[in-house]
């Protein structure tokens, strides 16, 4: 049904195809369940067959790239504003009217809380988790600057993703229906997510040591 739709406004991506990006984006990381794939994918494809605003395929990818990336951090700021608002007995309450079951919630802060930052960067790029995990994050008055940080690094790798795949895609196919494509697209994705995930184990190890690294030095220096 989405694919459906989406992609009539494909037919004015090379006026709008960027501001589109942003657009779908911003709902696809707020608490509205929609798949970047059916976003990001077609943005690559089109990108590598010169249908976007400049006509350069590199160019327009990397455009591409950065307007996904800040289509979700727009939607992480509805969540984490929201949830910071809100706070957490409305939402276990309300949340299912918004397609926050509670389970699911519960299963986010249980995340965030611990883990922190690196489970706001790394739960990005899980599918089911990615949206909610800005939830625990404004529930827990996470710092803008860290959380920006964080989902920024998170979804510009997700989006990058996405876009590479349409546009390896699009290079190498002359003719493809939309849904074709986000189906393709996406198969493609779950079969080399297997690569994607030790890489982001060994990014998330990092992190937790070089966190445990500075709580060691600011704990003394806190003492003294």
């Amino acid at each position: 049904m989405l694919i459906s739709h989406i992609e009539a406004f494909a037919a004015h991506a090379a006026v709008w195809g960027f501001l589109l990006v942003v657009f779908f984006m911003t709902i696809e990381s707020s608490f509205i369940p929609f798949p970047s794939e059916v976003v990001m994918i077609p943005a690559g494809f089109l990108a590598a067959r010169g249908a976007l605003t400049t006509g350069n395929p590199v160019l327009d990818a990397a455009i591409c790239v950065v307007c996904g990336t800040i289509g979700s951090l727009l939607g992480a700021y509805v969540n984490y504003f929201l949830a910071k608002r809100l706070g957490t007995p409305f939402l276990e309450r309300y949340g299912k009217y918004f397609f926050l079951p509670p389970e699911s919630l519960r299963r986010a802060e249980e995340l965030f809380r611990q883990y922190g930052a690196g489970a706001t960067f790394v739960c990005r790029l899980l599918p089911a988790i990615r949206q909610l995990i800005s939830i625990p994050a404004g529930l827990a008055r996470m710092p803008m600057g860290s959380f920006t940080l964080w989902t920024g690094l998170g979804a510009g790798i997700w989006v990058t993703v996405l876009t590479v795949v349409g546009y390896v895609v699009g290079s190498r196919t002359a003719n493809m229906s939309y849904a074709d494509l986000v189906h393709q697209g996406t198969a493609m994705v779950k079969q080399h997510f297997v690569w994607l995930v030790p890489a982001l184990l060994v990014l998330f190890v990092g992190y937790v040591l070089v966190s445990k690294r500075i709580m060691k030095r600011s704990t003394p220096a806190a003492a003294a």
